[in-house]
């Protein structure tokens, strides 16, 4: 019998769950997502392969757990840290700095990854629904600051991969408070001319 250092079973079977993930992801981000084998897994999380099937019944399944969990820490963020904060602009500033924090701790990775992984089409579809969900209270902000100007789904998307630009470069190392506030400078300027 396995060592359970957990109060019950069921707490148990939350960590051993949580491991796997958290080995499956690094998996994902080092190796790409054919690489997420129950083998793969089981041995990055200590556990036996056997082990795996007991908390998931094929890698397919493994990956859209992970793509449920790569967009929950952060929708959780974001959502916190708009709760409060109802002008547009303000709101647009604590969507970008919320961002650059998550990924400075390396939050973004998975997403990332999966977003370029050759993954199954039900799990490809899904992460694109959790991706368009995530990047709403953003697109909301655009729209309030332009008062609905013309294309506003191309303004939506120049201002996300000015977003995804600064996200790459605080990955890299650079500092996400200088890099959030240059990157609004540069998105409060082309709003306000926009609109």
């Amino acid at each position: 019998m396995p060592k359970i250092n957990a109060a019950t079973v069921a707490e148990h079977r939350a960590q051993q769950r949580a491991a796997l993930i958290r080995a499956a992801v690094d998996v994902l981000v080092e190796q790409g997502a054919t690489a997420v084998t129950p083998a793969a897994v089981g041995a990055r999380a200590g556990l036996a392969r056997s082990s795996f099937y007991q908390y998931f019944p094929s890698s397919a399944a493994l990956l859209a757990a992970i793509v449920e969990e790569a967009f929950t820490a952060a929708d959780t963020a974001t959502t916190e840290a708009l709760a409060d904060v109802h002008d547009p602009a303000a709101r647009l500033g604590a969507f970008v700095r919320t961002e650059l924090h998550l990924a400075a701790r390396g939050a973004h990775r998975p997403a990332k990854a999966l977003m370029q992984a050759d993954l199954p089409p039900e799990c490809l579809a899904r992460v694109h629904e959790l991706h368009h969900r995530h990047y709403a209270p953003l697109q909301e902000a655009i729209t309030a600051l332009t008062g609905g100007a013309d294309a506003p789904e191309l303004t939506a998307r120049l201002v996300g991969g000015t977003v995804q630009a600064a996200m790459t470069a605080v990955e890299h190392g650079a500092d996400p408070t200088q890099v959030a506030d240059r990157a609004l400078a540069l998105l409060h300027h082309g709003l306000t001319s926009t609109a």
